[in-house]
């Protein structure tokens, strides 16, 4: 199957990409949205993915990861003491799913919302249209043209 590209959001002062380089590799728990549960149930290993920040100002692209694990149960929505619970998550029935990621790279000055919106060519991207979404899909023309902006093209 072809490598697909995707956004994944957090927030710099939780988990920024400064802490993926670091740790090199984490699970990406806590999501309780369908659709961006969905998303990570459609991920592959060796997909691409901007790590973006939300949460600054400006928000945006602060850079690269990939996917490093096919998508198994979060193991938050069973934990009675996190706050991911979820009581009616069964292990023989989970209702959430998560995704490990690998840091790829982090871009020298990352690219900021503004500048996303202000490109025609990214006008129909998600997190144009939809913005409040925490881990959507990306076109492989998104994903070049914002890796070219962060490296000044």
């Amino acid at each position: 199957m072809a490598k697909r590209y995707w956004l994944m959001k957090s927030e710099p002062d939780v988990y920024s990409i400064d802490d993926l380089e670091g740790d090199g590799r984490t699970l990406w728990d806590g999501v309780r949205n369908y659709s961006a549960r969905n998303n990570m149930r459609a991920m592959e290993v060796g997909d691409l993915v901007l790590y973006y920040h939300s949460r600054q100002d400006p928000p945006g692209v602060a850079g690269i990861a990939r996917v490093c694990s096919a998508a198994y149960p979060d193991p938050t929505q069973f934990d009675r003491k996190s706050k991911y619970f979820d009581e009616k998550s069964t292990e023989a029935e989970p209702r959430w799913w998560l995704v490990d990621i690998e840091f790829v790279e982090k871009f020298e000055s990352g690219v900021g919302l503004p500048d996303i919106k202000a490109r025609p060519e990214l006008a129909d991207m998600v997190l144009v249209r939809q913005s409040r979404l925490s881990v959507q899909a990306v076109t492989e023309a998104e994903f070049r043209t914002v890796r070219e902006m962060a490296a000044g093209h």
